[in-house]
This record gives C-alpha cells, structure tokens and sequence, in this order.
C-alpha cells in the first residue's frame, strides 16, 4: 500500500493512487475492454419503480462470487485474461484479494451512479473496494452520514484514466459516493470495481 495515499475522510480508509497504471497501458486496456467486455443495461428497484440504469455494466469473477444490489442478482462471467490480469495487478498493490469485479461504462456525461454505499451483506462486515478507471476523467463525490458525522464536510475528487482508489474499513458505514452527472462534454470512462464476495447467496 506504499504507493497508495490516505485521503482526508474522517471515520475512513479510503487511499488514493492517480497513476496506478501508465497512460498507454490504461488506454490499450480501455480499448479492448470496452470492445470485448459482454456490457448490459438492467433495469433497477428505485422508489418502487423499475427504472434502466443510466450507464452500461458487467460482473465477472469466481464461480461463486454472485452478488445483489437494488433489485439485480448478478451471476458472475468467467474472467476474462485481461481482468485476470488486473486483478493480480491490483491485488499486488493492496495487498487484498479479489474475487469479482463490477464495470461500469459510463458512455457519456449523462450517464451516473447515484449516492450508494457499497454495504451489501455479502461483502462482509467492513468491505474492500478497488476501484481503477479508465478513460475520461469524472468526479467522485463523497458525502458523510450525518448521523454519524454531523461536522464532516463532502468531499470530491478527480479520477483520471489509470486511477486507483481503496476503500476500506469504516468507509461504506460512514460515508456514501457517487458519480454525478455532467453538462460538460467529456469522453466514456470505465471504472472496474474489484470486491470480495464472502460466501453464497
């Protein structure tokens, strides 16, 4: 985790790495998982109602590692060599296991992912996220629940292509991010989120 720095988050761990990947490998990675990843749109459970997600995704992994979020039950894909080889590269730099990994191809700036905490049962108590992105860079934001810090102030930050941010420990219980939607005329990003499923639903 040498290479990796804590962000200023209270109640978190969540570490930072802009240039986890070099640019030529994070564009020739770009480029072939965005042509080759089996990319899907479902429809999700929002305040009751059915609605198409506003970005394209794909879960891949472990035969076991099926995982649940507002509504979906993702069967994992066979890993494919270029994740394969991600994911070892990632585990080397966090020093943490992986066992599956979400994309998510956000084609243009009107494509989002709503305020979330990645807090599902199934990813254990205090759950390790990996996130690499890849493409355009889109801001991050992070907002605390202010149940639980009443003075903490939001947070935003840049994710450029070859990006490598860590979230652990207190960090899903204590603070919510997205990924909001933008006038500004930016390229697709493709942001691949590893995590450890822990046992089967």
């Amino acid at each position: 985790m040498a290479a990796l720095t804590l962000l200023p988050l209270a109640q978190a761990e969540v570490y930072f790495q802009p240039a986890f990947l070099p640019i030529p490998e994070a564009t020739a990675l770009f480029s072939e998982l965005t042509a080759t990843v089996a990319w899907r749109q479902d429809s999700i459970q929002l305040f009751g109602k059915q609605v198409p997600q506003p970005r394209l995704t794909a879960w891949y992994g472990d035969e076991h590692a099926a995982y649940s979020y507002s509504g979906l039950y993702l069967r994992p894909q066979p890993w494919t060599e270029p994740l394969q080889r991600l994911r070892r590269q990632v585990a080397e730099a966090t020093g943490q296991p992986f066992n599956s990994v979400l994309l998510n191809l956000y084609r243009t700036g009107q494509d989002s992912m709503g305020w979330h905490a990645d807090d599902e049962p199934e990813l254990g108590p205090n759950p390790v996220i990996a996130s690499v992105s890849l493409g355009a860079t889109r801001r991050m934001r992070f907002r605390p629940r202010l149940s639980l810090l009443p003075d903490a102030a939001p947070f935003g930050l840049d994710l450029p292509a070859g990006s490598l941010l860590l979230m652990q420990g207190a960090t899903q219980h204590t603070w919510q991010h997205a990924i909001p939607k933008t006038a500004r005329a930016v390229g697709p990003r493709l942001n691949l989120t590893f995590r450890s499923v822990q046992g089967r639903l």
